[in-house]
């Protein structure tokens, strides 16, 4: 058996007092904040895959929708008419590849830039399908039209399909409204640098169809068949996370989202993912517990060292020491370093450890507070789950945004606050589900008429509120928008298989025209929005306007 020197055995004992209380306190510290960042991570991947997810089936419904209100049109039945018709559609929807008119028998009476016409869809799935009532069909390559559109990528047409029955005064079928969507709608829409996925590191999207080939994705991905668990748990209805490990081999926090909501046709089935690598998702965890553990083994050598250059002081001021040492590793409460006499470096020494063991015991709280905040800003949801747009949150912090772009480039921004007319006989009438879908059908309207760069968000209720920044030169383009947004708002829908029709109206302000700060140019625009329903609803008041 070895016998260390006091001078040694003194030098080792506070070195490795010190060093343990580092590796535990690291442990410890590093796995709550990846236990956080778990939860923290993994609930937001699957509130982003949840937003694409019910954002792609609630834009193919909306379009549907447009196929099934076309098809109603009685004037389609003359084919120079339902030209004009398809080629204004064509011109007004960049994601409208294809859209044409036939008769009872296939034939196309008009087609978009004429193409087509003449030619029979009678064997094609949309024609198929179309004629037997309102059809939405998944992704497939161009066939028919795959030399005879323009194709500047080079890459393989693929469209999705929507068609709906025309039908006679006596119900019978008189033909086919069949539209072909382009494939690049999906790709737009997943990748929008306004999207969440675009500002995290190693964060991507993969879309998977109902037959479990990869539509959209990292191009190893493209094209494969993905068997995976979040896959199957989304198929059930589920939506959620979990760390899985990929075809790759590595280890991701994978979000995963199916929107099954029926609303006017099956929808498309698709599977939307959102992965993280787990080494980027638990990278500030990993730096905090390293951070600890070096810094805890420099101290070690620190006070190792003083220990071992004035252990011929120390003795009985050193089992006091080493008696309270052993007391705070042991948890008991009070327990606290001691003030010792006797050489200056114990005296060192003694007070040094207790900075220590008040830094430690410091650490703990700010870890303490730190998991706190964590959980708090797990709360925070930027999303309207709803109607899928920004909410209120979002909305109020965006004012900030948009002010300084409005400020940085001499611009207005306007707000526009819209309430919706005859809302409230809807849930009176047909219940609160009924209700909800007109939200949902509203807000699709709305985000759907504005600028790419605009922003609308559900402010709460039936109320919603719009931000645009507009140049001296756009200064008409606020009250065009209104009069688009009243427009779209007005348009019949289908609910519960009954048609459902409701208005909006608007108020607005301008700053900085109407006030210097975003919250009163708010309050202005709710002012306007009061004084215009006094005026008769459905319609539009500017701050500032005669009532």
């Amino acid at each position: 058996m070895v016998i260390l020197s006091l001078r040694n055995l003194l030098g080792v004992t506070i070195g490795t007092i010190v060093a343990l209380l580092a590796v535990l306190h690291g442990n410890l510290t590093g796995r709550q904040a990846e236990a956080v960042l778990n939860h923290e991570v993994g609930t937001s991947l699957s509130g982003i895959a949840e937003g694409l997810s019910a954002r792609l089936n609630g834009d193919m419904q909306a379009r549907a929708a447009l196929a099934q209100v076309l098809s109603q049109v009685e004037a389609l039945e003359q084919p120079a008419t339902a030209q004009r018709i398809v080629d204004q559609m064509s011109a007004q929807d960049p994601a409208l590849a294809w859209a044409g008119v036939t008769d009872q028998d296939g034939k196309v009476l008009a087609g978009t830039r004429g193409i087509l016409v003449g030619q029979s869809l009678a064997q094609r799935p949309v024609y198929r399908e179309g004629i037997r009532g309102l059809f939405l069909g998944d992704v497939h390559e161009a066939v028919l039209l795959a030399k005879l559109l323009p194709n500047e990528t080079g890459e393989p047409l693929r469209f999705v399909d929507v068609s709906s029955p025309i039908r006679g005064g006596d119900g019978a079928v008189k033909g086919v409204v069949a539209i072909h969507y382009s494939w690049d709608w999906a790709r737009r829409l997943v990748s929008d640098p306004q999207s969440p996925v675009q500002s995290r590191a190693g964060v991507e999207t993969i879309l998977v169809a109902a037959d479990n080939n990869v539509l959209l994705g990292p191009p190893d991905l493209r094209g494969t068949v993905l068997l995976l668990e979040s896959v199957r748990r989304a198929r059930e209805g589920l939506v959620g996370w979990r760390v899985e490990r990929w075809p790759d081999g590595q280890n991701y926090m994978t979000g995963f989202a199916t929107d099954q909501r029926q609303r006017l046709v099956k929808g498309l089935g698709w599977t939307v993912l959102v992965r993280q690598p787990v080494s980027i998702a638990h990278a500030p965890a990993d730096r905090m517990r390293y951070t600890i553990f070096w810094s805890g083994l420099g101290l070690a050598t620190l006070f190792g060292a003083l220990g071992w250059l004035a252990a011929h002081h120390i003795a009985n001021p050193l089992r006091a020491i080493a008696r309270a040492a052993r007391a705070i590793t042991k948890g008991v409460p009070g327990a606290t370093i001691p003030a010792v006499g006797g050489a200056k470096e114990i005296d060192t020494l003694s007070r040094s450890l207790r900075d220590l063991v008040s830094s430690l015991r410091a650490s703990n709280r700010a870890l303490v507070a730190t998991n706190a905040a964590l959980e708090r800003m797990e709360s925070i949801a930027y999303q309207d789950r709803l109607t899928a747009l920004p909410n209120r949150r979002f909305f109020e912090q965006y004012l900030d945004v948009a002010l300084s772009r409005a400020r940085k480039d001499h611009d207005r921004m306007v707000i526009l606050y819209l309430d919706l007319d005859g809302f409230k006989p809807v849930n009176d009438q047909m219940g609160h589900d009924a209700g909800d879908e007109v939200l949902r059908q509203v807000g699709l309207r709305l985000a759907s008429s504005l600028r790419q760069e605009d922003v609308v968000a559900r402010i709460g209720g039936d109320e919603f509120a719009c931000i645009l920044v507009v140049s001296e030169e756009e200064a008409h383009l606020p009250r065009e928008v209104a009069g688009r947004l009243i427009a779209a708002v007005n348009e019949p829908m289908l609910v519960a298989e009954r048609t459902v029709r409701v208005g909006c109206t608007i108020g607005a302000a301008c700053w900085p025209q109407d006030g210097d700060e975003p919250r009163d140019v708010l309050r202005l625009a709710d002012a306007a929005l009061y004084a215009a329903k006094r005026q008769g609803k459905n319609r539009v008041a500017f701050h500032g306007e005669q009532a």
